[in-house]
């Protein structure tokens, strides 16, 4: 179950945060979830140095608050204007006076945070245009004030439960991210969860794969593989509870080993094109127990970015409806188009290994459009890849961020196209409006909409079974078939509808039963349906 339903008051303590920063003048979403990540850093800094100096006789650990910090080169090579670093602490500073604190976080703690980490770590590349902007010091104190309230809370539900911290602290950043509930530039939104975590056990990463996403927003993707990959390294994981979509996701991600974390860190990449969501997507790894991502500012479309056949896995929800600049778009991207969902699956093509697996969402029009970069994209991956499954999903699996509709493709780079596996999703387990509450059956237990069926009938997927197309939801179809039909992939294609006939009597019988019979003399032998309505009435008539 997720921590917003089961933990009410942490949301309650979340939106109330939110009101703060509305109220003390940041109203964007973004600008006010990027300030709010910053004092969730500067706390969890905290918090794990006392858990570092609580552990110190068993565990090595370097310290980062001891000796002096100075804020410019300057000042450090004269010595001048030093500080403290103990008092850059949050334990130390939330003590303060509000005029002092939010001088002292401006000034000296903010700066400190962005040195953090190695100089080429992504973290600190893309900490260095960061800006923090929270204008008045009472809304910093109340922010320090209820970020330390959810800590608590954190805590006691982590005591109380028996999850790891780490995991709420997770699951509490998501809930923020959440919060951004409106589409962004070129066309970006946030993939809803649930659909990540479909994609994820469809595909099936595993560990000491490379994994990328060449749009990874805040950096879904990369988390929902990252958190796929821990509950398979779980051997306890058959004792959890599937979450309100039937999805078990193991929360003992604190007891793999140091070696196996940093397998895992390593393992996952991640590219943007928006500063704020790279930073936004760094966080969010690093909320999570990824100590050091690798998310970079790039545009994986244009002339500087150079990965081919880099990657296992790519999962990706790239921009829709978008277009870049002709001149901007790297020459060994040879489809000729501007449009960026056609544009990202050549892309992804290329930055698969031989062998490697893509599983990506598009919009519904890469199916069956009929321009020849559309054609030549379905080739693509029809031709040159095994494309294993087309799942078809509503037009509200992206409310409220967007009403298009979407699917979901899996192919695998260098493999043979036989048979290919469609999936009709016609419910995902949510209201399909803008509320997208989680739905109930008639017992009042979650209901799974087709997630789990579209996972159990893929796995268990035979070509060389009984293959009805007939008014069902999954089916394979055969190359040759898709390929005379000038390589479509709409589902509604290859569906056979299952009409019954219905057989109608014919013209002289119909009028006889409504005119009646008569015989040759014109006299009638059996009264008409007119006639009898035509008597009723004339009875009705006398009864007045």
């Amino acid at each position: 179950m997720s921590l917003i339903n089961s933990n009410p008051q942490i949301a309650s303590k979340i939106n109330d945060l939110w009101s703060k920063f509305w109220s003390g003048g940041i109203s964007n979403p973004l600008t006010a979830i990027e300030q709010i990540t910053y004092l969730l850093f500067m706390k969890k800094l905290d918090e794990n140095e006392l858990t570092n100096e609580a552990n110190k006789d068993w565990r090595d650990f370097t310290p980062k608050f001891d000796g002096i910090f100075y804020a410019t080169k300057e000042d450090k090579e004269k010595k001048q204007n030093g500080i403290d670093k103990q008092k850059l602490r949050w334990s130390a500073f939330k003590h303060i006076p509000a005029v002092e604190m939010l001088e002292l976080v401006q000034t000296k703690v903010f700066p400190f945070i962005k040195t953090l980490d190695t100089a080429d770590s992504p973290f600190v590349k893309h900490m260095a245009n960061a800006v923090f902007i929270i204008p008045k010091p009472t809304l910093l104190y109340e922010a320090v004030i209820s970020i330390d309230e959810i800590f608590d809370l954190m805590e006691k539900d982590a005591n109380e439960n028996g999850q790891d911290f780490q995991d709420i602290q997770g699951d509490v950043y998501e809930m923020l991210l959440s919060e951004i509930a409106s589409a962004g530039k070129n066309g970006q939104f946030r993939t809803p969860r649930h659909i990540i975590k479909l994609l994820a056990e469809l595909v099936n990463p595993k560990l000491g794969q490379r994994i990328a996403d060449p749009a990874c927003g805040t950096g879904g993707f990369l988390l929902g593989a990252y958190q796929y990959m821990v509950t398979q390294l779980d051997k306890e994981k058959e004792k959890q509870q599937p979450d309100e979509d039937g999805f078990i996701r193991s929360s003992r991600s604190a007891l793999l080993t140091e070696d196996v974390k940093e397998i895992l860190g390593s393992s996952l990449q991640g590219y943007d094109i928006d500063q704020t969501m790279v930073r936004l997507g760094l966080m969010n790894l690093m909320m999570h127990g990824i100590e050091s991502p690798q998310i970079d500012y790039k545009d994986t479309l244009s002339k500087s970015y150079f990965e081919t056949s880099e990657y296992d896995v790519v999962l990706a929800n790239p921009p829709f409806t978008g277009s870049v600049d002709k001149g901007d778009i790297h020459e060994e991207l040879s489809l000729k188009t501007t449009k960026t969902e056609l544009l990202f699956i050549e892309r992804i093509y290329n930055m698969l290994k031989m062998g490697g697996t893509a599983g990506i969402v598009i919009p519904q029009g890469v199916l069956f459009g009929s321009g020849k970069a559309f054609v030549e994209a379905r080739k693509l991956m029809i031709e040159k890849s095994e494309l294993k499954a087309v799942v078809t999903m509503p037009s509200g699996v992206f409310k409220p961020y967007a009403g298009v509709s979407t699917a979901i493709l899996i192919f695998t780079k260098g493999g043979e196209t036989e048979n290919v596996w469609f999936y009709d999703m016609e419910n995902d387990g949510r209201s399909l409006d803008d509320k997208r509450a989680k739905l109930k059956d008639n017992e009042g237990n979650n209901d799974y909409g087709d997630l789990q069926d579209i996972i159990t009938n893929y796995k268990t997927r035979d070509p060389k079974q009984e293959n009805d197309r007939k008014n069902i939801k999954h089916f394979f179809v055969p190359k040759k078939e898709i390929k005379a039909e000038g390589y479509d992939l709409s589902f509604s294609r290859y569906k056979v509808e299952n009409f019954e006939e219905i057989k109608y009597e014919k013209p002289d019988v119909i009028l006889e039963k409504l005119l009646g019979k008569f015989n040759a003399n014109g006299e009638v032998i059996e009264k008409g349906l007119e006639q009898e309505i035509s008597e009723g009435l004339n009875e009705l008539k006398e009864l007045f």
